[in-house]
């Protein structure tokens, strides 16, 4: 049996009427990128504050790196990293300094914490402006110091709440790769809270699909593709309005119908066929010019499960 990072058992979380996190039962093994998937508002941020020992679960527990959230939370702190909702950076600081300054706070020796400090800014290709004051700098290139902040000490777990929110499609791109190569290099488990599809995807393992509280479903995402991501069919032609859509979107056995990049895309249930389908947009006026399908995509799923549990 693979060691674990985290384990929680039952784990619920009620602010006043409004149960947070509902009864949340999750293994994260050692070693693995894991996906926490979900909405705004789906408990994805509890989630990780109550995994820190930052806030007391109403019921349940959770254990992280072996220490238990309850009672050790400042060993789990010690032994871990997170990049919440704030970045921590002093931006009238240069990126060395920022660094520097929570290397001291970790205790780091000074060599040690040199030598860490020049190999993560080389590697998120901040090196050559690391004497620049943060306030000078992109909000990408903020976000990647932000990052390694919490990597600095070599934590077995690291926590990453949204990490590209609000960065430019060309900005969270690259720091998606600088991400997927430092989980390579580091061999650090890392705990990503994202609602992007594509992010979870291309990083991730193994990921966990939450909503309101609830965790819905675990596994790989070829896993999840296979198991609940329906079929995927693409359409080329033309005249696919928006009242078109609007209609096909109240068929049966349609999850989602989108035009993307010139295409209408339909995500069917599982059993659904399209023949119907095609019928249905030739007779109200759509020319069919040819039709690609196969399986869901990593978002097909998650739509499908977030239209279920409405």
């Amino acid at each position: 049996m693979a060691e674990l990072a985290i384990r929680a058992l039952g784990l619920t979380r009620a602010f006043e009427t409004v149960r947070a996190l509902d009864d949340l039962n999750l293994e994260v093994p050692a070693g693995s990128v894991f996906g926490f998937l979900g909405p705004n508002g789906a408990g994805k941020t509890t989630t990780i504050r109550l995994l820190l020992g930052l806030i007391e679960p109403t019921s349940g527990s959770a254990q992280v790196l072996g220490f238990d959230t309850r009672t050790q939370g400042a060993d789990i702190r010690a032994r871990t990293g997170a990049l919440l909702e704030h970045s921590g950076l002093y931006e009238r600081l240069s990126a060395e300094d920022n660094l520097r300054f929570y290397g001291r706070v970790a205790h780091m020796p000074k060599e040690q914490l040199n030598q860490r400090i020049q190999e993560l800014l080389t590697h998120l290709g901040l090196w050559d402006r690391r004497k620049e004051a943060v306030v000078k700098w992109s909000r990408g290139m903020k976000q990647k110091l932000a990052i390694a902040r919490p990597l600095l000490h070599r934590p077995g777990l690291v926590f990453l709440d949204e990490p590209t929110a609000g960065l430019d499609p060309v900005a969270a791109a690259s720091l998606r790769d600088d991400l997927a190569a430092l989980a390579a290099r580091q061999g650090a488990t890392i705990f990503l809270t994202t609602h992007n599809m594509a992010e979870a995807e291309k990083l991730c393992s193994l990921v966990a699909v939450i909503r309101q509280g609830k965790l819905l479903a675990v596994g790989s995402p070829a896993d999840l593709r296979s198991r609940g991501g329906g079929q995927r069919t693409e359409i080329t032609g033309r005249g696919f309005s928006d009242a078109m859509l609007a209609m096909l979107s109240q068929q049966a056995g349609v999850t989602q119908a989108s035009v993307e990049n010139g295409r209408l895309v339909l995500v069917l249930k599982d059993g659904a066929g399209v023949a119907p389908f095609i019928s249905l947009i030739v007779r109200e006026g759509g020319e069919v010019q040819e039709v690609r399908s196969g399986q869901g995509s990593l978002e097909d799923v998650f739509l499908t499960l977030m239209e279920e549990e409405k």
